[in-house]
């Protein structure tokens, strides 16, 4: 058997982070076993999908790498297939019109709520042995009620969960096909699973209620039923339901608030699922642990701290001839243009291990290509009338200095021992003159550089 995964998010709204991770796990468990990843997009609720939300959730899929073998497929493309399985259906008995108005249905439920009842389709138009329809009235385009077995159960062996039964009792008979013709969401679900012979169905466990009726279906149609992994639901560090707050955003605005995609990946392969103490793995790595067995049933709870820390660990070990052009893009955005020299790389070298985040990045190393402004905390605190002097001797110095880190050092080693002072006393000064703050890597790196010209332009700004 050829392992066959899809990922079918409906086009309403943006990625979000836990869709990703559903891509993410149907794609990794296809590679695992050299099988197919479909892309297939659910676009039958014709009210709230859009071409916008199509593309936010391919711009997002091709960011993180996740590309698809099959697709995308588009439901609203494929109607006359849904529609040759609906007369298979109704010709079978599986299926039938119902005339039940939207009034009738809902004063049904109202009056079912009101005697304490679980809401329910009565089965007015199902057709059964000696039973009498209604007459069918003449203003009503009927939809199609999928004939759900009265008898039995619906199991299956979740490969997340474990063993489901569900009694066919506590389902009614779900719509498959609105007024107008359109199928509906569990309709189409099946027949696409079926058409495009996916064996293995890893979706989110809001969607285990509509399993059993989806086997009834399959089974209706005389088709394979896949095998299911319902993923738990993700939840916010304080235990709450994953909102904006919590990172539930998105998955491009990772990607502009200066997540890398390797990143995103290693934390969601992680939020769930585990091989042992590993933390840390690239995609490829994951691709050859990943299985269904380490997912864990219970929820899962986003820590962006975590993402944080991982964040940070691969821009600390990306390709530079990556990342130079990605930074150079950010910092044009802050209006900070990156010129030849110094090199941009060089620059990133000093500074990556630093940043959370590639926009912190961006924003520290801006100072290397505009003169910064200067925090006035910093400066009043530093930038003494007693070390200015000292300074300004150390500037004359400097002139005359080979400009390489090692002398630079000396020089300022120097000034330190001659002036009785620790080496912050110069170093802090000097930092808020080329930097406009107190915090950098090695000042003599930084001087290195930025180069001689500017080091003594800059310092000379402050000691007019």
């Amino acid at each position: 058997m050829t392992v066959r995964t899809r990922f079918a998010p409906s086009p309403t709204g943006f990625l979000h982070i836990g869709g990703a991770r559903t891509a993410l796990f149907s794609w990794a468990y296809a590679k695992k076993h050299q099988g197919k990843f479909v892309l297939r997009v659910e676009d039958t609720d014709v009210e709230r999908s859009t071409p916008e939300a199509v593309q936010a959730i391919m711009d997002g899929m091709a960011w993180l790498g996740l590309s698809h073998d099959e697709g995308p497929f588009h439901q609203m493309q494929r109607m006359g297939i849904y529609q040759k399985h609906l007369e298979t259906l109704l010709a079978s008995g599986h299926a039938y019109y119902c005339y039940s108005s939207k009034e009738e249905l809902g004063a049904l439920r109202a009056q079912q709520v009101e005697a304490g009842m679980k809401p329910k389709y009565d089965g007015k138009w199902r057709p059964e042995v000696g039973k009498v329809l209604p007459e069918v009235p003449a203003d009503i385009k009927p939809v199609i009620r999928f004939n759900n077995p009265k008898e039995g159960a619906v199991a299956w062996d979740d490969l997340v969960k474990g063993r489901i039964e569900i009694a066919n009792t506590e389902m009614d008979d779900v719509i498959i096909a609105r007024g107008e013709g359109t199928p509906t969401y569990n309709f189409c679900v099946v027949v696409d699973d079926w058409e495009m012979g996916i064996t293995h169905v890893i979706r989110g466990d809001d969607h285990v209620n509509n399993t059993p009726r989806q086997i009834n279906m399959l089974n209706a149609l005389g088709a394979t039923v896949p095998h299911y992994a319902h993923l738990s639901m993700i939840l916010g560090s304080d235990g709450q339901k994953l909102s904006k707050r919590h990172g539930a955003v998105s998955v491009m605005q990772y990607h502009e608030d200066g997540y890398l995609p390797e990143a995103i990946l290693n934390y969601l392969g992680r939020l769930g699922w585990s091989h042992g103490d590993d933390e840390v793995f690239d995609i490829k790595q994951f691709c050859e642990w990943f299985d269904l067995d380490h997912i864990t049933p219970s929820a899962a709870q986003f820590n962006t701290e975590k993402l944080n820390w991982l964040n940070a660990h691969y821009i600390k070990n990306a390709d530079l001839d990556a990342l130079a052009p990605d930074i150079t893009k950010r910092m044009a955005a802050l209006g900070v243009a990156v010129r030849a020299e110094p090199p941009i790389k060089t620059v990133l070298e000093l500074y990556r291990e630093r940043a959370n985040n590639l926009n912190q990045l961006a924003a520290d190393i801006a100072y290397f290509y505009i003169v910064p402004e200067t925090n006035a905390k910093d400066a009043e605190k530093h930038l003494t009338d007693e070390i200015k002097p000292v300074m300004a001797v150390m500037a004359e110095t400097l002139k005359n200095t080979t400009w390489t880190a090692e002398a630079i050092h000396e020089v300022i080693a120097a000034t330190v021992k001659e002036n009785v002072l620790k080496f912050p006393k110069i170093a802090m000064p000097l930092r808020v003159m080329l930097a406009g703050i107190a915090q950098s890597p090695s000042i003599d790196q930084v001087m290195a550089i930025l180069g001689k010209e500017t080091v003594l332009n800059r310092m000379a700004h402050y000691l007019k």
